[in-house]
């Protein structure tokens, strides 16, 4: 399994220090292989998380190595052994089957400055251990800013949550979402723009029961068991793959200035009245991401969102402008199918998605023969 990336790469995050690239470049538009540049000899990357500025990603080696990239990001963190980690602007989270450490990214001392003692296996069920799904841990989650540790109600019972910019989405044994946090843009999909200061399950999707969440600045989405996804929150860019006033008329003035002529102040008024707009959708919207495959998992980035079906096609959608989408474009309203992976015979299996750029994990599509 390998990952390739595209977008933001103004500190490397990207390209990791590979001469190969252009390090001078702030964007990467055609998806660039992830590669471990702290060991040549690392097995294939088989977590990888980033933020705005960094990425983080995790080797095999025996154990796991962990090979940072990006603004400011030291080589002396020990993270050998470490099963899952979340890397923000200030700090580092890192996972180990006893304990969970934050690590000051800003900071030169060679200690973590924080940790917690964890254990790993769940409900006393069986014997065996399990990897904790970061930032959830026993009786909590884990911010990527003091305080770290945050408790959960144990009725809730959380199988994954997720972090946006301000605001969290956890999602329970039985399927249902619950969100809390900032609510200004929709994120929380109550259907108001008040913000919720403990969980409060979304009331639009009860009796659905959803696989996987992802949220991104100031939107979310979600996955039912059945393949549909739905999303909700801000659709400024385009995130939400909603109609967005904002993207059309960027998209007519830039065609207009590539055709050298307007029809644009021909149109008229009855025409622009009949398009739907919008900006803020503060209800789950179900999105019609394509009729030929169910929807397998999806990432949000701060303004742009990219979904993975189970035929291994990789879709995004939102705001573009450092290369995010995986084709040329500064915004779209509309999923659109990177072409890169399915040229090459890839499969696409996960994404995950920094502020500015997209991840995409790949398996190479196995041939039929006769």
């Amino acid at each position: 399994m390998s990952w390739f990336g595209f977008g933001f790469n103004a500190f490397g995050q990207i390209s990791g220090g590979d001469p190969a690239i252009n390090e001078d470049s702030a964007v990467v538009f055609t998806p660039t292989e992830i590669k471990c540049h702290v060991d040549e000899k690392c097995e294939k990357s088989n977590c990888l998380r980033a933020s705005w500025s960094r990425r983080a990603s995790l080797h095999s080696k025996g154990g796991r190595s962990l090979c940072l990239a990006g603004f400011n990001s030291p080589s002396w963190i020990c993270g050998t052994g470490c099963t899952d980690a979340v890397i923000g602007e200030s700090f580092l989270i890192l996972v180990f089957p006893d304990r969970v450490e934050s690590w000051d990214l800003d900071n030169d001392e060679k200690i973590p400055v924080w940790t917690m003692d964890v254990q790993t296996s769940r409900d006393g069920a069986d014997n065996t251990s399990m990897p904790l799904k970061i930032p959830l841990i026993p009786g909590g989650y884990i911010a990527i800013k003091p305080p770290f540790y945050r408790p959960l109600s144990p009725h809730l019972k959380a199988t994954r949550l997720t972090l946006g910019a301000e605001h969290c989405v956890l999602l329970s044994a039985s399927g249902a979402v619950y969100t809390w946090g900032l609510g200004s843009h929709g994120q929380l999909g109550h259907g108001s723009l008040s913000s919720e200061e403990q969980p409060k399950v979304v009331e639009a999707l009860w009796g659905m029961r959803m696989r996987c969440v992802a949220t991104g600045g100031w939107h979310t989405a979600c996955i039912s068991d059945g393949g549909d996804l739905y999303v909700w929150g801000w659709n400024e860019s385009g995130q939400l793959g909603l109609p967005s006033q904002a993207v059309r008329k960027a998209q007519k003035h830039q065609s207009t200035q590539e055709m050298g002529s307007s029809s644009y102040g021909d149109e008229k008024e009855g025409e622009k009245d009949e398009q739907v707009f919008i900006s803020i959708q503060a209800f789950p919207a179900l999105l019609d991401l394509t009729s030929s495959s169910e929807v397998k998992t999806v990432g949000c980035g701060s303004r742009h969102t990219a979904a993975v079906t189970f035929a291994g096609d990789l879709y995004t959608w939102g705001w573009g402008q450092y290369g995010q989408l995986g084709y040329k474009t500064s915004f779209s309203d509309e999923p659109h199918l990177v072409e890169f992976f399915r040229e090459k015979q890839m499969c696409v299996v996960d994404v995950t998605c920094g502020a500015w750029n997209t991840f995409a994990s790949v398996v190479e599509k196995e041939v039929a023969t006769s």
